[in-house]
């Protein structure tokens, strides 16, 4: 079977939730004199084209601020990550999680795909740099311990070999939770940090599969 090369969409709904916060924000008119029409008309027309610009102003610099610092949104595309993730999945990636640490094997991680860095794909940690990976028949152990991997189904696993190999400095070792699959770190090699963008923290779409990572 063709392995999937899942990829998650970066999306600008963070814009919504920005202009939502600017227009919170945006203060009061202040109170006129009364003015003759139709002189009133035109002035409560200029005040409120102005009020416009600044909220859209805001909401701009409120969602670069967002997607640049902190927190962004993205939609899954593809299967590689079922069933924990499905294709068309709504996420929130926080960004900053891993300018303050580094990532953690079981993480779910968005990430640039180090073949082709234009584009970005999920994937779960599965070993960190110094780590010693193998797989055997689908099964895999990190430095010699069997990988707790309760979330992949039976149908899911694959029968491959690889290994053993020790992750090398500043790098990362991730797989696809669809095993048989998804096109990861076997294929590929493992992911430098740089590369990692941020953890997935919230599945908000759809809403009956809402989730915190």
């Amino acid at each position: 079977m063709e392995t999937e090369q899942q990829s998650i969409d970066p999306i600008i709904e963070p814009y919504m939730f920005a202009w939502l916060v600017a227009a919170a924000r945006q203060p009061e008119l202040p109170a006129l004199e009364p003015q003759t029409e139709p002189e009133s008309a035109w002035i409560r027309m200029g005040q409120e084209i102005v009020a416009g610009v600044q909220t859209l102003v805001s909401a701009a610099v409120y969602a670069t601020l967002i997607v640049t610092f902190g927190f962004q949104v993205a939609r899954v595309d593809g299967l590689s990550m079922a069933p924990t993730l499905e294709d068309h999945d709504r996420l929130i990636v926080n960004k900053l999680v891993y300018e303050l640490g580094d990532p953690r094997p079981g993480d779910i991680v968005m990430l640039y795909y180090p073949v082709d860095p234009e584009k970005m794909f999920v994937k779960r940690v599965i070993a960190k740099e110094g780590d010693t990976v193998r797989i055997v028949d689908g099964h895999v152990s990190v430095n010699g311990i069997p990988l707790h991997d309760d979330y992949v189904p039976i149908e899911f696993r694959s029968h491959d070999d690889w290994g053993p190999q020790v992750v090398q400095q500043g790098y990362y070792f991730v797989m696809g939770d669809h095993r048989n699959n998804s096109s990861d770190s076997r294929h590929w090699g493992s992911v430098p940090k740089k590369y990692i963008v941020g953890k997935v923290k919230v599945r908000w779409w759809p809403l009956q599969d809402a989730r915190i990572f």
